[in-house]
């Protein structure tokens, strides 16, 4: 549900030719089915909040619609796994990406396993960025998306008005 790795961390990466391992990338558990939440409930259980230590707490609205976004793209791969479609999309913002993901239980492990054969298509990446707003912040929504990434020119440079100036010298692009 963070995407604060992507402002600043991911297009340096990307630049560098760098690898990443971020941490965090299953919701700290929070990713599961209404069949999964019901069951947790019936149980007594709730998501675990790593950073806040509180165990009984229910889902957010933020959380529950990123359940239902990543419900939709599990039903479109035939799978029964949010957890394996979450993992999916975070090895799909670039190269080199080897996510720390844990897990108490064989399933989880085996829903990691399953991860790496799911291929996103930009429509289902594009569903499940949409759940939740992003600003990427200065300088990048000043510049633009990397060209490298997106395969467009950057909108800053698109501006045939804009000139690079250097010293005395000016020069139109």
């Amino acid at each position: 549900m963070l995407r604060d790795f992507e402002r600043e961390i991911l297009p340096m990466a990307r630049h560098f030719g760098m690898a990443q391992a971020p941490w965090d990338v299953l919701g700290c558990g929070k990713f599961q089915t209404k069949e999964q939440v019901a069951e947790r409930k019936k149980k007594g259980q709730s998501p675990r909040s790593v950073f806040s230590g509180d165990t009984t707490a229910n889902q957010t609205q933020d959380e529950i619609r990123m359940n239902e976004a990543l419900a939709k793209v599990v039903e479109e791969h035939g799978i029964k796994s949010v957890t394996a479609i979450a993992l999916a999309y975070v090895l799909s913002k670039a190269p080199n990406v080897f996510p720390l993901a844990g897990g108490r239980k064989i399933d989880h492990m085996q829903d990691n396993i399953q991860a790496l054969k799911i291929k996103l298509t930009d429509t289902q990446a594009k569903h499940l960025e949409s759940v939740r707003s992003f600003d990427i912040g200065f300088p990048g929504n000043f510049i633009g998306v990397d060209p490298k990434v997106s395969g467009k020119p950057s909108s800053l440079l698109a501006h045939s008005s804009f000139a690079i100036c250097s010293g005395s010298e000016s020069y139109r692009l």
